[in-house]
This record gives C-alpha cells, sequence and structure tokens, in this order.
C-alpha cells in the first residue's frame, strides 16, 4: 500500500499492554506488527501513538473501589469505561511492542498522562475539545489525508478516526492492520458510526 504526497500513517497503541500477555490484551494484538512494518515507509509522515498513564489515573478500576474492570461510570466529561491498570508510564507495559519499528517515526505523541482524564483519541482527550497537539503537527505537515492503524480498532483507533474526520482530513482505516476489544458489541458499532461519517474501511 503506497502513501501519497499528503498522506501520514497514524500507528495507534502498538503497546505491550495491548499484546497478548498485557494488562489489558487485544486478541491478536501482535498480528498487526509485521504489516504495520512493511507499510510505514510508503508515508512520507509517520506519527506513532502511546497511551501513557501515569499510576492511579482515573480510567483505571483500581482507583474506583466500588467498580470494577469495564464498569462505565460518569465522570466530569461524561461516560467512562473503567480498564485495569495499564500502560503506566515508564514501565515495559506501555513500551511499544519490540518486534515493531519506531526508526521511520517523525513523531511519538504520548496521550492519557493528565491523572484525571483519559484519551483515547489521538486528536482529543474524551473530554473532546482538550487538544493532544497532533492536528497542529499534521497542518504544518500540510497532510490532508489519513491511514489509520493499531490498536484497538473500537477504541482508540475509531475514535481517532472520528476525529479526525470532523477535522476535515479523508481518513482510511486498514482493517487488516487493527485488532479490536469488542467489548458488548462495541466492534461492529465502531465500524458502523465510521462507515457513517465517511471513514474509508479497507
Amino acid at each position: 500500500m503506497k502513501g501519497n504526497s499528503d498522506g501520514a500513517l497514524i500507528v495507534i497503541d502498538v503497546q505491550n499492554d495491548f499484546c497478548p500477555g498485557g494488562a489489558l490484551a487485544v486478541d491478536g494484538g501482535d498480528e498487526i506488527v509485521p504489516a504495520i512494518n512493511r507499510i510505514s515507509r510508503d508515508f512520507p509522515v509517520r506519527v506513532f501513538t502511546q497511551d501513557w498513564h501515569p499510576p492511579g489515573h482515573g480510567s483505571f478500576a483500581s482507583s474506583h473501589p466500588d467498580n470494577g474492570p469495564h464498569d462505565v461510570i460518569d465522570m466530569p466529561y461524561g461516560k467512562q469505561v473503567l480498564w485495569p491498570d495499564h500502560c503506566v508510564q515508564g514501565t515495559d507495559g506501555a513500551a511499544f511492542h519490540e518486534d515493531l519499528h519506531t526508526e521511520p517515526a517523525d513523531m511519538i505523541l504520548r496521550k492519557g498522562f493528565r491523572p484525571e482524564i483519559d484519551s483515547y483519541s489521538a486528536f482529543f482527550e474524551n473530554d473532546q475539545t482538550t487538544p493532544t497537539g497532533l492536528e497542529g503537527y499534521l497542518r504544518s505537515r500540510s497532510v490532508t489525508d489519513l491511514t489509520l492503524v493499531g490498536l484497538a480498532t473500537d477504541f482508540c483507533v475509531a475514535w481517532s478516526a472520528l476525529d479526525a474526520i470532523k477535522l476535515g482530513f479523508k481518513v482510511t482505516v486498514l482493517l487488516s492492520a487493527c485488532r479490536g476489544i469488542d467489548l458488548d458489541g462495541s466492534l461492529e458499532e465502531a465500524i458502523i458510526t465510521m462507515k457513517d461519517a465517511g471513514v474509508v474501511l479497507v
């Protein structure tokens, strides 16, 4: 797959904790690494994102004694799924998968580092207003078209794709280089929502 001159590859959260054996493992999460390595050099701009939570993050079930993993609670910014502790700053779980070639990255974007708010999207925190800075970087590189790959299809990939569409980018999600969590039908819902929003699914 060849990227175009105005295109960027956004590699979402291919980290140990989202791969088999990790704290929030996505089935087959490691299977996408060879495909990402093959295509990454075909794009003029490559951005890799990294979930980067401080200990005791507000999205961790362990921070809410009356709740467990996958419970949904109300946070000041809206509904929040509670997760097992994962991608804690500086831990092996937060590191990129060892077989992922990160050398081509023009930018590594860390997200979810604010203790009180989660960040699925590569563009905004979960309040949908606090920017990560990715949009400005892509504009400065004259990027108009995005191809998204990574983990997980139904959360961080989908939220990033939908935000990118809202911001006016042309967006393709390469499903063969993504894997989903599928929490209570979330994968099918995410795919329908992305299609309806104008995301091209390949």
